[in-house]
């Protein structure tokens, strides 16, 4: 098992269960400021709570949008996201509408993903989930290709919450369609290092994962043993 350098700054470190507390909330934010976290993510009630919680940290705070499911309007995912932002969001994570996907009408997902980017402002980083395990490897292709187009930073394979997850191929399959850019985020089921490295390896630059602090323990642990 190959390890990389600086591995907690690879890791979204999320928690959006519906039953999350405001102990919850403040205990995943502390953990992504001991280990470093590139980000930690929080459902859109609590991102007022994180901000004031991450101030003085260089962990960035991240929301999703249409999460889980993606079925709103456009101009309630603008909403959304505009609140985040408000409410001191530095990334956006947002759900495409995979039913407008299935059904081949990639006009709408590009007025879905420009309506995010028109608003997000300079600096702020926007993710298009695409949800992986719904789709063929032909709409996989269509969707990654059309995010680079409109701009997004990230193409993530999913929610976490709907389908299987993360998988090495579509990673592979991104990586060789969208280059370097957009960045390409794992995330679903990724829960121990050796998953973690292997997205990585096969071409993933961010880890949406609930389990980071499970993953860099075992990483110090495998450092220390070297």
């Amino acid at each position: 098992m190959k390890l990389v350098e600086n591995l907690a700054r690879y890791i979204d470190h999320t928690l959006l269960k519906p039953e999350a507390t405001e102990k919850d909330i403040q205990r995943v934010v502390e953990e992504a400021i001991k280990y470093h976290f590139a980000t930690v993510f929080v459902a859109p009630s609590w991102t007022k709570l994180a901000k004031r919680l991450l101030a003085g940290s260089e962990v960035k705070l991240g929301c999703p949008v249409g999460f889980p499911f993606g079925m709103e309007t456009i101009e309630t995912k603008v909403f959304a996201a505009k609140k985040a932002l408000e409410d001191g969001a530095e990334e956006l994570d947002m759900v495409i509408n995979i039913g407008r996907l299935k059904s081949g009408d990639y006009d709408y997902l590009r007025k879905e993903m420009e309506a995010i980017i028109k608003i997000k402002g300079k600096g702020i980083i926007f993710k298009v989930i695409i949800e992986t395990g719904y789709l063929t490897e032909e709409e996989k292709v269509k969707v990654s290709l059309l995010a680079k187009d409109c701009g997004a930073d990230f193409v993530k394979t999913s929610t976490g919450v709907l389908t299987t997850g993360a998988k090495v191929e579509d990673i592979r399959l991104l990586k060789s369609i969208l280059g370097d850019y957009p960045k390409i985020k794992a995330s679903g089921g990724i829960r121990d290092l050796k998953t973690c490295l292997e997205m990585i390896s096969a071409g993933a630059e961010r880890i949406g994962t609930s389990s980071g602090v499970k993953i860099m323990e075992e990483y110090l642990s495998e450092g220390l043993k070297r």
